[in-house]
């Protein structure tokens, strides 16, 4: 019996992915002694995937090696977890239209992504992000589904109270004004960062100045010893672990801790049919 300690990896690359299919088939193969979801589209790749250090070892060094799509992984970050409980129980690799769908509010379409946004500002470290939201002119915004809010954000941070993510630009819509009005920097954060680097442009195309924190949640507290100072509660994750706390162990938050609300009586019967 192999009694190796597992690990969970997330990450992501918004980037102009050429055959997806094709490599959502190579994904397939690297990946087949790791458990997970993978999902590649002409946009990108988005994945999170657990087994052992050398497994996920061997799989890093397929993607970011391998001579036809190595080069588009440049500067890829991985958020590594510890795992309790096992986060999966099978792989899937999907090819799919596009990584994170959004609706699409009435403002004109945002450029095309870019790694910086527009004012040339890249995603904040944990520490110049912890500068940042102490600073009276800059708004917080939690960019991730109110039940997720719910249980953990940093402090003094809005909840948009959006269900799904791509209900999001309706928010960004809706309060801009305001937020340009009184001469508010705006700083997004969501669990790993791809979120918010997909809703990124949508903002900047009203007109408002963003700041993003780079690896989302995750990366903050895996750098920040006394996350505590800005982080309350639990993180949520997709997976079976479902709640880290601030130092990255998984806790002993249930389906029925999250799922509160009478609009997330759904989630808590999948997350009930799901459990291992």
């Amino acid at each position: 019996m192999n009694h190796e300690p597992l690990w969970h990896d997330a990450f992501y690359q918004l980037t102009s992915v050429p055959d997806p299919q094709a490599l959502a088939g190579s994904l397939q193969r690297w990946a087949q002694t790791l458990t997970g979801c993978l999902w590649v589209a002409p946009d990108g790749l988005n994945g999170t995937l657990a087994g052992t250090s050398a497994a996920l070892a061997e799989f890093r060094h397929h993607l970011l090696h391998n001579a036809r799509w190595g080069s588009l992984w440049s500067g890829m970050l991985f958020n590594r977890t510890a795992c309790r409980t096992p986060p999966f129980q099978r792989l899937k690799v999907v090819a799919c239209k596009a990584l994170l769908p959004l609706r699409r509010p009435t403002v004109s379409p945002p450029p095309p992504q870019q790694p910086a946004d527009a004012t040339g500002v890249q995603p904040l470290s944990p520490l110049a992000w912890r500068n940042l939201i102490r600073q009276h002119d800059t708004v917080l915004i939690d960019n991730r589904n109110s039940f997720e809010y719910r249980l953990g954000h940093f402090h003094g941070a809005i909840d948009p109270q959006v269900q799904h993510f791509r209900d999001f630009p309706a928010f960004l819509e809706l309060h801009s004004a305001g937020f340009r009005a009184s001469n508010q920097r705006v700083a997004m954060y969501c669990t790993g960062g791809i979120r918010c680097d997909v809703a990124q442009s949508w903002a900047q195309a009203l007109g408002l100045q963003v700041f993003t924190l780079q690896g989302g949640i995750l990366n903050y507290l895996a750098h920040i010893p006394d996350a505590t100072q800005d982080w309350v509660g639990d993180c949520f994750v997709f997976d079976n672990r479902l709640a880290l706390n601030a130092q990255l162990q998984e806790t002993n938050t249930c389906a029925v801790d999250i799922y509160t609300a009478p609009e997330d009586t759904w989630r808590l019967a999948r997350a009930k049919q799901l459990q291992p």
